[in-house]
Formats: C-alpha cells, structure tokens, sequence
C-alpha cells in the first residue's frame, strides 16, 4: 500500500469499503465523502468519484439516503457552481428508488443545486433530468420529477415553458394515485413560478381535476393548497376558482373535510369580505357540527393559540368579534368588530355562538378542551352580560368534567376570566359556585375546586382570599381523603404570600401542623415543605 500514489488511496478505500458486507463500515464511508473529495481534488471528485457513486448499487436506504443528503453540498467539491451539473447523475439514480425518504432527500438535493445553478446549464441540464423523471417507466422517478418543477421552470424559454406545463398537467392525471398525490401536493410551489395567464388557464384547471378525483388522498392534498392558490390570483378569479373548492364541505372522505377545515379560513383575505360572509361561514358552522371529531377539532384548534401580549392594528383580525393572531389562521373574517359591525351580537348568538355551545359538550375530550382555551378570548369581545348570560354555567360544567385535563383547563379559565372582568364581577359570579362544588362525593372533583382556589387567590387579593377562600381550605384538611389533605397543604403554602403575617400565624400555621402529624406520609411531607415555607417568610419579615 506504501507504493500507492497517496491521491489514489482515499478512493480506493471507498471502494472498498463501499463494497464490505458491513452496513455500518459504508455509511460511514458515505458519509466521509467530502473529507475524500478533498484528497482527490476537484478534477478528480468529478471524474472518478462521481461516476462511481452514480453507479453505486447499494441496496440499503440508509446509506443511500446519507448519499443523497451529502450530494446536496456537493457544489464547492467539485468545483463550483459551473460543474455543478455533475452531480445530477446520482441524485437522478436515487429519485428512482423504491424507499420514499431516500427519494426526497434526493428531490431536496436536487432542489437546492439547481437553485444555484447558472441559467444555461439548467436549460441545458436539469429539465432534461426533470423530462426524463416525468417520463419514467417506473412510478418513484414521476413521483419525484413533480418536486423539481418548480425549480425547473423559471429559467426555461417559452417553448420548454409550454412543455413543462403540459407534462405536469400529465402527471396530475397519472394513471398511479401516488404520482398525481405528488403532482397535488407540489402545486403549490409550481403555480407560484407560473406566469399569471396560464395560472388561470393552465393551472386553476389541473387543480379543478385534483379536487375531483377519485383518490380521496389526492383531493386532501389539494384542498391543502387552495389557501396558497387562491393568494396568486386577483379577488375575482378566486371567486371563480377556489370558492367552489368549498363544495368539499360535503365531501364523503372525513379526511378531505378535516383538511378543508384546516385551511377555510385562510382563504377569507383572497376571496374578501362579502364572499366570505356569503360563502364561508356557512361551510365553517357546517364543519363545526360535523360528525367526526378531526374535523371539528381542526376548525377550532387554533383558535386558542393567541399571543395577547403582541396584538396590534396589523397582525390582529377579527373573527366574529374573536381577535385571533393573523399568523395562526390568516384571514380577515369581518363579522363582529367594534369598529365595522358587519353584523351584530343578535346574529352571532344565532350563528356561532350555538355551535361553541354544542361544542362545549362534545364527546371528544380535545374537542371541548379546545374551546375551554378559547372562552377568555370570546367573553373579552361578548362583554360581561351576554357572557353571563349564554356561557357562565359552561365554565362551572367543565369543572367536573371526567377528564383531567379538561378540568385543569377549567381551573385556570376561571382565573383568566376573573383577571378579565374583576374581581367585583368574580366574586359575584364564580366564587360562590366554585366554593359550593367543594362538598362534591368525588374527591377528585374537590381536588379540582383546591386547584381553582390556588389560581384564583392571586386575583381575588387579600381580603377576599381571608374571607371566603382560606376557610373553605382550612376546612377541607379534615378531609378524609389523604390526597385531598396534601393538596390542602400545597394550596395553604401558595396562600401565605396573599394574606398578611397575622393570619399566617392565627390560621395557616396551626392547620398545617396538625396535618404535619397526619397518619399518611404525603401528607406529612408537603405540611413540613409549607411549613418550612411559613417560617422562612416569617423570616425575612
């Protein structure tokens, strides 16, 4: 091996190692590539690493996915951006394999030389790579060409242009359901490199054919890009074109439905606001009742996801009166807002606010969680008497829900709805139903109101806390529970920066000792901790 000329051992170890029956021993070869590109140099890496690995025949996805990511930062091994059409070769080999990661990783390789490829040598060498996938015999090679369109497509003249557009149409009627999935879920970032004549004509056809099709998966995934269309076409060719993607609101697969849920509001700002009116909130109640959970589910779920801190006149919106972050659901849903009145609080009672309602005692535990996290926001735009009036008795419902995390979502409702409104308003509307609900035979219930009582405290102040919350807590440690008693413990313990020294020392100290000689170890552990807690606030006092 000394004989060796030094540049010519660095390939003939890939070699070799690319070739050992030992999974483990060519992955890392893989993945050492370019560490070897720069022992043979750039000459070299192009005609003699490269054609090797272009017919590399490995059979195992693992190595030939670290092949197809390494391809990808291939560029300044072989010597720039003007060779770069070398390594097309292998990563065309790789879109044709059976296993579907090992192909995308190629497609994204792919992708990100030719973005950086010169003009000339995309003409020259990446459509012919893109027409020659399109046209393969074998599914996996059209199913990956329909990912290079996009990139394929700009720098092409006219006439390519035209013929591009004519082999995707193609691949959108495919004979195999997984090329024309590929050809719906790739539209998208297609129609955004088309000119817009023949995204009217040419592609606003392929994707009418998608949303018709008889694989209910192709029509998910084209449901899934209207939001992205309808934002490249003018007002009133989305009026045309995509408000009759709505019809899938009755569509037979529960899956396609569920998509269209995801996305109907954020076709609202391309279709404006009297489309919206008119057409979509309909289809939104409609989705709200829906007999599978997913699809009510994904109406609603970003609908609690609101950063209250960051709202402005930008990035705000109005649903309904319901102010939702632009970047969860994007659309300018106008119906109720205190400046415009589209339409009034008599209208919204008759339209959504019976759906929230049926909602808020859905079956589906993540469906009614989901509008728990949304009442704060509603009762923010409804105003205290309307919300007393149609969604109050909702928030002590939840309480005893059967599912935890349903009423832990409760708990900490009530608070943001105490910090909303005041506690003048709390003190008259949930305190004295939360207290009474601490009698419940459940203890699992009781434990739910010791937790409210925690989280309301810091709202209600001193007083009230003294008044009407402590001595419904210090009555509860004589609970016959032991897990109710050490929640006593941990509630007392939160309560001492509330209340003054005096009772502290009158009321607080004097329960937690006695639940301190408690028979049950839990017990006995969290009075010592509030003890030690008491003690150390004495203190610093």
């Amino acid at each position: 091996m000394a004989m060796i000329d030094e540049p010519l051992y660095p390939i003939a170890i890939l070699i070799d190692e690319l070739k050992n029956e030992d999974i483990q021993l060519r992955l890392n070869s893989i993945r050492r590539l370019s560490t070897i590109a720069r022992a043979l140099g750039e000459e070299r890496t192009r005609k003699e690493l490269i054609p090797f690995l272009s017919e590399n025949n490995d059979d195992d996805d693992e190595v030939l996915l670290a092949m197809a990511e390494e391809l990808g930062v291939f560029i300044p091994y072989v010597g720039g951006v003007e060779h770069a059409h070398v390594l097309l070769p292998p990563l065309e080999t790789l879109c044709t394999v059976e296993e579907t990661c090992v192909r995308d990783k190629a497609v994204e390789s792919l992708c990100r030389i030719g973005a950086q490829m010169k003009e000339s040598d995309l003409v020259d060498w990446f459509i012919p790579l893109v027409k020659r996938l399109a046209a393969g015999e074998w599914f996996t090679a059209r199913v990956s060409s329909c990912g290079l369109f996009h990139i394929a497509y700009p720098s092409a003249p006219e006439i390519l242009k035209t013929e591009l557009r004519s082999i995707y149409s193609q691949l959108c009627q495919d004979d195999m359901p997984m090329v024309r999935r590929s050809a719906a879920s790739n539209l998208g970032k297609f129609a955004a490199t088309v000119e817009p004549t023949h995204l009217k004509s040419d592609i606003m056809s392929i994707f009418e054919d998608l949303t018709q099709d008889d694989q209910d998966s192709v029509r998910l995934l084209a449901v899934e890009g209207c939001a992205a269309l309808g934002k490249l076409l003018e007002p009133q060719d989305c009026v045309a074109h995509i408000l009759p993607v709505i019809e899938l609101s009755s569509d037979s697969s529960q899956h396609v439905r569920s998509a269209l849920a995801s996305v109907i509001m954020g076709m609202a700002p391309v279709l404006g606001k009297d489309a919206t009116i008119e057409q979509l909130l309909p289809i939104f109640l409609s989705l709200l009742k829906d007999e599978f959970p997913d699809v009510r589910l994904n109406i609603i779920s970003k609908l609690d996801q609101v950063n209250q801190d960051n709202l402005n006149r930008d990035n705000i919106i109005h649903v309904n009166g319901i102010i939702l972050r632009c970047d969860i659901l994007d659309t300018v849903f106008y119906l109720v807002t205190p400046t415009t009145q589209v339409i009034g609080i008599d209208l919204l009672s008759q339209s959504l606010l019976p759906a929230i309602v049926e909602l808020a005692e859905d079956r589906h535990w993540r469906v009614r969680l989901a509008i728990i996290e949304y009442i704060p926001l509603l009762a923010s735009q409804l105003g205290v008497g309307f919300f007393d009036d149609k969604l109050g008795a909702l928030c002590m419902q939840w309480l005893e829900d059967k599912v935890y995390s349903i009423r832990d979502a409760a708990a900490n409702n009530l608070k943001r709805l105490a910090e909303e409104f005041g506690p003048d308003w709390a003190m008259q509307h949930i305190i004295p139903q939360v207290l009474e609900m601490i009698n419940n035979p459940h203890y699992l219930y009781r434990m739910t109101i010791l937790h409210a009582v925690s989280l309301l405290a810091p709202v209600m102040g001193s007083e009230i806390t003294c008044s009407k919350l402590l001595p419904v807590v210090v009555n509860a440690s004589k609970d016959r529970v032991p897990n109710i008693k050490f929640n006593v413990a941990k509630v007392l313990q939160s309560l001492i920066p509330i209340v003054d020294q005096s009772v502290v020392e009158q009321t607080i100290r004097p329960c937690l000792v006695e639940l301190s000689e408690d028979p049950d170890v839990d017990v006995r552990f969290y009075a010592s901790q509030a003890l030690q807690a008491s003690e150390q606030v004495m203190m610093s006092s």
